[in-house]
């Protein structure tokens, strides 16, 4: 399995989750992937992961998470790293995931704590991570997501001091002063990814390394120039463009969430695919709301 070395180069920027085709009995429709990953290197994305929450990654058996990594892997042809996500709740799960990706270039995979109702005490999810890294050698990002099983800054530093393989992690509540904390203690050959939509311009401003979101992915090149902004020190307008951002990220609701991304793709030019059931398809409510908040965000 080909993977990035612990030491290779760090993972910044904006890295897109890839959002899952599916038609309307839930099928997975591979062939519609590369338009997607196309339509993202087009506009300036830094990488991208398959797999994540925007993705439908909870959804996908063994036989979609395959075909899904196997495509988006051959659809970015080495042009960009590209991520693998494992939303899982076992560690062996995990190493079962992960050698289905075998002979797949993978900079990394994104990897959530467990997520049912069980939480694991601190020296297991150490173990868990280490475990998955020993077994795979494939770095690891922490996808930090879980309500119920969130993971604090020290948990976090200590998993990448004592796992070289936890290369970094990506912090997706809405917590800026735990995101600075790491940020702070960091050692400088980790990073520190955000997912929060609605602070990517704070988050940007403190130093994180990238994102990782759902903005990323329904518009890339809006965030692709945010990220410009921040580090080019044009805060006045990466202000404005915060403000007009957040228009749109209070269009999209939560509960069907991959399924608005898709429209926003859609009205971006690519084609329109379903969310896998029971999420819902966006409704006539929905696609009035985000096509007034697309409209002003990309005039």
């Amino acid at each position: 399995m080909s993977s990035q070395s612990v030491s290779g180069q760090k993972l910044t920027g904006i890295i897109p989750p890839i959002t899952m085709p599916f038609d309307a009995d839930g099928n997975l429709i591979p062939g519609a992937i590369a338009e997607q990953v196309d339509f993202m290197i087009e506009r300036g994305v830094d990488g991208m992961v398959a797999g994540g929450s925007t993705g439908e990654g909870h959804t996908l058996n063994d036989v979609d998470f395959t075909a899904s990594m196997k495509a988006v892997h051959d659809a970015i042809d080495g042009r960009v790293p590209f991520l693998a996500g494992l939303i899982i709740n076992s560690t062996r799960s995990a190493i079962e995931r992960a050698r289905m990706l075998k002979g797949l270039n993978i900079a990394a995979m994104q990897v959530t704590p467990v997520h049912y109702l069980f939480k694991p005490n601190e020296d297991a999810t150490v173990q868990h991570f280490r475990t998955i890294w020993e077994e795979t050698g494939i770095p690891i990002i922490i996808y930090n997501v879980v309500p119920w099983n969130y993971l604090s800054s020290d948990l976090m530093l200590r998993i990448m001091d004592e796992v070289p393989g936890v290369i970094g992690m990506k912090q997706s509540a809405g917590d800026l002063k735990l995101v600075s904390d790491l940020l702070h203690r960091l050692k400088p050959e980790n990073v520190v990814l955000t997912g929060t939509d609605a602070l990517l311009y704070p988050a940007f401003s403190l130093g994180v390394h990238g994102a990782i979101s759902a903005l990323t992915s329904a518009v890339p090149a809006v965030t692709a120039k945010l990220w410009n902004l921040v580090r080019t020190g044009d805060h006045k307008a990466a202000l404005d463009l915060h403000h007009r951002l957040a228009d749109l990220w209070d269009a999209l609701p939560h509960d069907n969430l991959p399924a608005c991304v898709k429209y926003c793709q859609h009205r971006q030019g690519l084609a329109l695919h379903l969310p896998r059931a029971p999420m819902s398809p966006v409704s006539d409510s929905q696609k009035g709301r985000i096509n007034e908040a697309l409209q002003a965000l990309l005039a």
